[in-house]
């Protein structure tokens, strides 16, 4: 029950009640209602300066994880740009020099994208310089991906031509030295066995017994395997490719057959002494771009230094040749 409060009068030398009037209710509960808003606003203004939610603390939470995810991307796109620095600083000057092709320049594979800007829709936020330059790095890392995947199929290409170039090219000694009588002549000017009159011997007689074998010196299709070239009697051609031949002369017989494949050291025939023969010999002939060449400069692949200088030796005397 509400507490009922009095008044002197005066002029009645009485206590009164005091009747409160209904303005003065609705006055007083309004400004209670007021300020009890204004408080209450206040107060969550307040709270909300200094207490997060529940929903508040989710989004910081999530925010934080954004913000570290991103530095994480950061330093793999880092080192992404540190690798692949370094294989375009190999491909360029180890693996391009090494295959004869052209280095490709750094404004090739480091170039941005010009033209409509891309990275519109990513204007107008709070990070969005930070989000742009991202993409860019990340189109520009994209772009130097396949440009360097491009230039290692080109290497490969390359690579696999080299290979097999360096497979065709005549490159060792058409019979074993352990199978050798002697290296009977070189390449050069040389007494005709017939006629005794100097000409030039375009070729290398290496003196073996009667069936010793003959090896492919290069990769190849054999061309000829007929005795029907004069002077050289039996004999094998083989087509290496890349502007290289061999021939093979004076055979006892053949191993292989005409458009069949060989591989460099397959047996292809045996010595005799058929065609302009003095005796039981293999006559070996290399010919690049069409002209016969000292084939003592392709011995690489099969003798030691000792061997080959002992071969030089022999092949630079001005003796008598075998056809």
């Amino acid at each position: 029950m509400s507490k009922v409060k009095y008044y002197y009068d005066a002029e009645s030398l009485s206590y009164k009640k005091i009747q409160r009037k209904k303005r003065n209710t609705l006055k007083y509960a309004s400004v209670f209602i007021l300020g009890s808003a204004l408080f209450g606003f206040l107060f969550v203004f307040i709270a909300s300066q200094y207490v997060e939610s529940p929903k508040e603390r989710a989004l910081k939470r999530e925010l934080q994880n954004a913000q570290l995810q991103f530095e994480l991307i950061n330093k793999k796109m880092k080192e992404a740009e540190t690798v692949l620095a370094d294989l375009a600083d190999r491909d360029n000057n180890i693996y391009r020099v090494y295959f004869e092709a052209n280095p490709i320049p750094d404004e090739q594979r480091k170039a941005g994208f010009g033209g409509v800007n891309r990275y519109k829709s990513l204007e107008g936020f709070d990070n969005s310089k930070l989000i742009t330059e991202s993409n860019k790095r990340l189109d520009v890392l994209q772009k130097q991906i396949v440009v360097q995947s491009k230039s290692l199929d080109e290497i490969a290409v390359l690579a696999e031509n080299k290979e097999k170039l360096l497979a065709a090219i005549p490159a060792i000694q058409p019979v074993r030295n352990e199978d050798l009588k002697r290296m009977a002549s070189g390449y050069g000017m040389r007494s005709d066995p017939f006629t005794k009159v100097r000409k030039m011997h375009y070729g290398m007689d290496f003196s073996a017994p009667r069936g010793t074998p003959i090896y492919a010196t290069g990769d190849g299709i054999i061309d000829r395997a007929d005795n029907r070239a004069t002077g050289y009697g039996n004999h094998i051609r083989i087509v290496h490719g890349y502007g290289y031949e061999s021939l093979y002369a004076h055979l006892y017989k053949y191993n292989v057959r005409k458009n069949q494949k060989v591989r460099r050291g397959d047996l292809i025939g045996f010595v005799g002494s058929t065609g302009r023969s003095e005796g039981p010999h293999l006559h070996y002939e290399v010919y690049k771009d069409g002209e016969r060449i000292n084939p003592i400069n392709f011995y690489y692949g099969s003798l030691t230094a000792e061997e080959f200088n002992d071969l030089l030796e022999h092949a630079s005397l001005e003796n008598q040749s075998l056809d």
